[in-house]
């Protein structure tokens, strides 16, 4: 990916002091932002950067935000506040992901110190502004709208793990719930072409990958450019590519989650037995409010696609408790969908209001008491259904892959199809090494984790 001609004439044309050309990126947030900060880092490195550790050893230091939640954006503003010190040091500051794309030029008022601001869908000009800052220009944003069809491609990809690697196939939503700032902050649903991902897929199992995550904000409403393959046939195509021996795919929206999807995993040994499908609420009232254009009835069918499949698939999920207009009752409907569904796992939150969503004009008159008292009651009542699910895998034998060792419990880490973590000991004189995958016996279980024994 290179700069723009005229920039790098003015390059040529201007000398630029000679500098170690050191960064620090940090990341906040979903896995979207994990893997466009392995983007964005292998982006730097081509550029001619070098990682650093800290901001204190960096010329350049980043942090790429999330703004899904005001905590997250909050931390953020901390963050440049405690180390704009560094300045008289001469170093610059930028902000990058999902804050920027929302404050925008703002950025600059609060945080006078940052010197650039890019949004995600502005990923792709990154080389074209390094070159504006080492050129010595204080004030450069990359903000794209949500008319663009651009997607993020890089080949020069710096993954944080060897073994375990994403692909993002969609960029964007389009579904504007009424709660989420993603619509405005990602712009809006733009796919990848199949070819491009099979291709990317590939290029990971050559060099030693063995598991991928497919990524998207929504990512089976991908639509693909070539008209080639629907998301389940894509989700087959790179469960099938030669060294791949597991595929997840997250996150996936009811609204566009097809019956086709569960027959694809029922196919294809290599899709990984777990799907992630967030409902929000259990209460038809509440998911109307909240835009979500679909039922709890229709929730549950999908439920019951996922239920008869051949083999048993872990199901987890997001819930936001408190929204504006929840009932009593209709927090009760939540608890009862619990019930119901047997989620392996909740990711669950309080409703806070965020920038140009349609909640902020509806009373938020649930008091942060009330909604602290329901997310404990979801959770507790959550930890008991996840007790039961991860004690009826006490005595089976289930692979794991390998991803470290716990120094201090004497334990490998591991995790399973399922996405449970399975620690486990080992009578081997040599440890599984990580990346490997390793047969284990369940010995013990608690709300959210195994442990086992490796079976010789």
């Amino acid at each position: 990916m290179m700069a723009e001609p005229q920039i790098v004439d003015a390059l040529q044309e201007k000398e630029v002091p000679a500098r170690s050309k050191t960064f620090y990126l940090e990341t906040f947030g979903c896995q979207m932002n994990v893997h466009d900060s392995e983007k964005v880092i292998g982006t730097l490195v081509q550029q001619g950067y070098r990682q650093v550790e800290t901001e204190e050893d960096a010329d350049l230091i980043l942090y790429n935000t999330c703004s899904i939640r005001d905590k997250a954006e909050q931390k953020v503003f901390h963050r440049l506040n405690d180390f704009k010190k560094l300045t008289d040091q001469g170093k610059r500051f930028g902000v990058l992901g999902c804050v920027a794309q929302q404050e925008g030029e703002h950025i600059f008022e609060r945080a006078p110190h940052v010197s650039l601001v890019a949004g995600s869908a502005s990923y792709r000009k990154l080389p074209e502004m390094l070159v504006r800052l080492e050129l010595g220009d204080r004030r450069i944003t990359g903000l794209d709208d949500r008319q663009t069809e651009e997607t993020f491609e890089t080949e020069f990809t710096v993954r944080s793990n060897p073994h375990r690697g994403y692909i993002t196939i969609i960029e964007g939503c389009d579904k504007f719930c009424a709660y989420c700032v993603v619509p405005f902050t990602r712009g809006k649903e733009r796919s990848r072409t199949s070819s491009s991902v099979l291709a990317e897929a590939r290029r990971m199992a050559d060099a030693g990958y063995t598991e991928i995550q497919l990524l998207g904000q929504n990512v089976n409403s991908y639509r693909d450019p070539e008209g080639k393959k629907s998301f389940a046939e894509l989700l087959a195509a790179v469960g099938e590519v030669p060294g791949i021996r597991r595929v997840r795919f997250t996150t996936s929206h009811p609204r566009d989650f097809t019956r086709d999807i569960v027959e694809a995993m029922d196919a294809v040994p290599t899709l990984c037995d777990h799907v992630h499908l967030p409902v929000q609420s259990g209460s038809s009232h509440v998911l109307k409010l909240m835009q979500r254009e679909y039922t709890r009835e229709w929730y549950l069918e999908r439920i019951s696609w996922i239920k008869a499949a051949k083999r048993q698939i872990s199901m987890t999920t997001d819930i936001i408790v408190g929204f504006p207009g929840e009932t009593p009752e209709d927090f009760e409907q939540t608890i009862t969908l619990l019930h119901e569904v047997q989620y392996d796992g909740v990711f669950a939150f309080k409703y806070s209001p965020r920038p140009n969503t349609p909640a902020l004009s509806m009373p938020d008159s649930i008091p942060d008491e009330v909604k602290s008292q329901r997310l404990q009651i979801l959770l507790d009542r959550q930890r008991e259904i996840q007790r039961v699910n991860y004690s009826k895998h006490i005595g089976h034998v289930l692979e794991v892959m390998v991803e470290g060792y716990n120094q201090t419990r004497g334990q490998v880490i591991g995790r399973t199809s399922q996405n449970k973590t399975l620690n486990f000991t080992s009578s081997q004189p040599i440890l599984p090494a990580a990346g490997s995958y390793v047969q284990v016996k369940v010995t013990k279980s608690f709300p959210n984790s195994l442990l086992g024994e490796a079976v010789a």
